[in-house]
């Protein structure tokens, strides 16, 4: 594996992930195309959709609208069909219980 790579999502020269994350092809992908700051950023981001979507990753239809939104995230790879994830964020702080 090369010691650096440029980032397919920041296009930062930096040191590649160097694993695999999921045993499948797009886990390969990531391990020597997306550098370790950008992963991190996708963990947090793909927590925000499970949360505010109150995906049910043991249905197949949650696990291909998560990875369908990795893949935009991460590789800019959006299917026309596919639906981007938006999280309101306007009313952040401002809710009182």
């Amino acid at each position: 594996m090369a010691d650096t790579i440029k980032c397919k999502h920041c296009g930062e020269k930096r040191a590649p992930l160097g694993f695999a994350p999921f045993p499948n092809e797009i886990g390969q992908r990531i391990a020597t195309e997306i550098c370790p700051p950008c992963w991190a950023s996708w963990l947090q981001k793909q927590t925000q959709i499970i949360n505010h979507y109150g995906l049910d990753l043991m249905k197949p239809d949650a696990q291909d609208f998560l990875f369908d939104n990795l893949k935009g995230f991460l590789f800019g790879e959006v299917k026309p069909e596919a639906t981007e994830a938006t999280i309101d964020t306007s009313k952040e702080g401002t809710v009182k219980w």
